[in-house]
């Protein structure tokens, strides 16, 4: 599964907690990441800078769904399953 051009579910709904450009404490979950553009695609993509734990995030039908609505509802549980 590829992802979704402008989904950004991953880069809204989860916490990223490593530094990003513009974000040095990271970013907290429902928070629009600094490096999506207007058009909701990654600034950073396949730059250095971009977080590892972003490069690792793979498109599936477990963690992305159907549609970006079921995406941001997914990605949402997980988020919600998964705080300390």
């Amino acid at each position: 599964m590829d992802c979704r051009v402008g989904c950004a579910a991953c880069c809204i709904v989860v916490s990223i907690s490593s530094p990003i450009p513009g974000m040095p404490h990271g970013k907290p979950a429902g928070v629009r990441c600094s490096q999506l553009s207007d058009e909701n695609t990654c600034n950073l993509f396949g730059k250095p800078e971009r977080p590892a734990v972003c490069s690792s995030l793979k498109a599936s039908v477990e963690m992305c769904g159907r549609s970006n609505e079921e995406a941001f509802a997914l990605l949402s549980d997980l988020e919600q399953a998964t705080r300390p």
